[in-house]
């Protein structure tokens, strides 16, 4: 063993030590207890012991690349578990647990196939080497130790998904050369250099840091000071559902908190992320590529990213238990839940589900929290910390027009008031109409008149998301008109003085008003309206029953309609969460589409058998959002 090859530059001892040192480096961060500890170094142990066989030498030895000889040799993997004595163990679980994930962790064929079909080879195997056979009840106990069947319903075994999780984890670090974890030992002096004074918000999400938390918040109450300072010197994820607000808040994070070794402590990860790092040059260009691969190994201790970088292992493809592995020993921060379609939701708390039961942390930080997705969560998840910081200055004024948002109205009102005015419609299209509209409109006249949306190639995308956040900070005092959708609605730091928007429902047009009076420092415009919501909209935009098409909810859209008319003038931060706790309830909503699609999607996914679903084709299930 100790002469013969796991890679072509290390022999099996070597990249054994190497697995076993990993393995360690994890318990020295607390990331894993004494226990998993124990279990894991005996999985790294013996995980690549098959590949002492002939068949696998001649290949790792060949100048040329030989394929495996699927009439001669058994996978390594399979023939590791025969090594593993049941006696080394404390229990008969602990036993089918590490052959479980020493025989799966890799998945070129049916693992269990392998054994069944190739029991004559592996026979001559074990006859060579002195090894015991293990019986076919065994066998099928340790192949199906990874589910459990509760209720009817195949439910993972977690202690046995986060361990063979781990193995995944101490051997990609191994094979591929890079550090296990960075650790995170800069968050929290980082914080207390800013000097600020914390608000309740913040207090609270520090003194629950070892909880988890929902706390709703105005917009601009410094969410997401709050999430970093519950994630403290642990390793955290902060997840939102936009790109444009993911890279403002990495921005803010290495620019503004964060001022050394970025390489090793911030990563960055959607699909976009390697393009943003050569655009902004945090790092440099020869070390970018090798910063990426840290962060989509999910090395790095503090990562900003979008769900279904990290949340599509709810799929249980082969090899999903990394992600799961690596969440349970983190801290993950949600920011707007309630931006998310009904599939998304259900991905997501189907997900925290699995984090919760496996140990890890979440934090829900949002400016408008619905009622029922707080009963959703708490289903299956007990002792959530609740707070509410709703208390602040009158920001806005609002006048609801039951008419069809129309660029007349804006076009009159900017004549008159000028100032920043933001547009934001409901899709793309409108988008574009209403600014072609207002270029016709304008084109006697000096104006910056710009248009945002989703559609654009991804670098014209890339400067105006630029231009609008510099053109929307607060102390930057300009005249234009920015039209946009949604892509603007949730986390993106931006203050407009005027609002003209089209209703979607209750909490994205509360997300809408955010980007509005944002610091709640020109309370001199509270004397006529800030605000205008048209809540005649196109009715081919809601959702029919299969959800084929459309992307509002008909119910929930009708019900925050009802709820608007309790508002004309004046609307304070409490009226806000009033109106959500009100009207978007569990009663209200039990009948909409969004509770079906919800409840559809959840079952789907918890009904999935792992390795049902390959991993190639997930990415595009889970990113099939409607494309309005």
């Amino acid at each position: 063993m100790k002469t013969m090859l796991a890679k072509p530059n290390r022999t099996i001892r070597e990249h054994t030590e190497d697995l076993k040192k990993n393995a360690s480096e994890l318990l020295n961060y607390g990331y894993i207890d004494e226990e998993m500890h124990n279990l894991l170094t005996v999985a790294c142990e013996y995980h690549d012991y098959g590949k002492a066989n002939e068949e696998f030498q001649k290949r790792v030895t060949s100048e040329k690349r030989l394929k495996f000889n699927n009439e001669k040799e058994v996978a390594h993997n399979i023939l590791s578990i025969y090594f593993i004595s049941p006696e080394i163990f404390a229990n008969r679980d602990d036993y089918l647990r590490v052959c479980y994930a020493v025989g799966n962790h890799h998945h070129n064929t049916s693992n269990y196939d392998e054994i069944l079909n190739k029991k004559s080879l592996i026979e001559k195997y074990l006859l060579e080497n002195n090894l015991k056979n293990i019986g076919g009840r065994t066998i099928q106990k340790i192949f199906d130790k990874n589910e459990l069947e509760i209720d009817g319903m195949k439910q993972i075994d977690i202690t046995t998904a986060k361990l063979k999780g781990l193995l995944h984890k101490c051997d990609y670090s191994a094979s591929g050369n890079f550090k296990i974890e960075y650790p995170n030992n800069f968050l929290k002096a980082s914080l207390e250099k800013l000097n600020f004074v914390w608000n309740d918000l913040q207090l609270f999400a520090m003194k629950n840091s070892n909880q988890n938390i929902i706390a709703v918040a105005n917009t601009g109450m410094g969410k997401t000071e709050a999430g970093l300072l519950w994630i403290g010197d642990n390793k955290g994820f902060f997840i939102l559902p936009i790109r444009t607000a993911i890279n403002s808040i990495y921005d803010r994070v290495v620019k503004n908190i964060i001022d050394d070794k970025i390489e090793e402590r911030v990563a960055l990860l959607h699909s976009e992320s390697l393009e943003y790092y050569f655009k902004e040059s945090i790092v440099e260009e020869d070390k970018i590529l090798e910063y990426k691969i840290r962060g989509k190994n999910l090395s790095i201790p503090l990562t900003i990213s979008t769900l279904d970088q990290l949340f599509n292992f709810v799929y249980k493809y082969n090899g999903f238990e990394v992600k799961l592995a690596t969440l349970s020993y983190s801290k993950i921060v949600i920011d707007e839940i309630q931006a998310y379609s009904p599939d998304l939701l259900a991905y997501l708390i189907y997900g925290l589900e699995c984090i919760n039961k496996a140990g890890g942390k979440f934090a829900i930080l949002t400016a408008t929290f619905p009622p029922f997705i707080r009963e959703l969560l708490e289903k299956n998840i007990k002792n959530i910390k609740f707070g509410k910081f709703t208390v602040g200055k009158d920001r806005h004024n609002i006048k609801v027009l039951d008419e069809t948002i129309k660029s007349s109205n804006i076009y009159n009102h900017y004549l008159e008031k000028k100032g920043k005015t933001l547009v934001i419609c409901n899709t793309v299209k409108e988008a574009q109409k209403i600014f072609k509209e207002l270029e016709i409109k304008f084109q006697e006249e000096e104006i910056e008149l710009r248009l945002l949306h989703s559609k654009f190639i991804r670098k014209d995308r890339s400067e105006k998301e630029s231009l609008i956040l510099d053109f929307g900070r607060t102390e930057n005092i300009k005249d234009g008109i920015w039209i946009s959708t949604s892509l603007v609605e949730a986390s993106l730091d931006i203050d407009f003085d005027y609002l003209f928007t089209e209703l979607n429902d209750l909490n994205g047009f509360f997300q809408r008003l955010g980007r509005i009076n944002r610091k709640g420092k020109k309370s001199n415009m509270l004397k006529e309206p800030n605000a205008y919501i048209f809540t005649n909209i196109d009715k081919n935009l809601f959702i029919n029953e299969s959800g084929t098409k459309g992307f509002i909810d008909k119910d929930i859209f009708n019900i925050s309609k009802k709820a608007l008319e309790e508002v004309n003038g004046v609307l304070s931060e409490e009226l806000k969460v009033n109106l959500i706790e009100k009207y978007l309830t569990t009663e209200n909503i039990k009948n909409s589409n969004f509770k079906k699609r919800y409840e559809k999607i959840k079952y789907y996914i918890e009904s999935l058998y792992i390795g049902e679903k390959d991993f190639s084709k997930i990415q595009k299930e889970f990113r099939n959002i409607n494309s309005y």
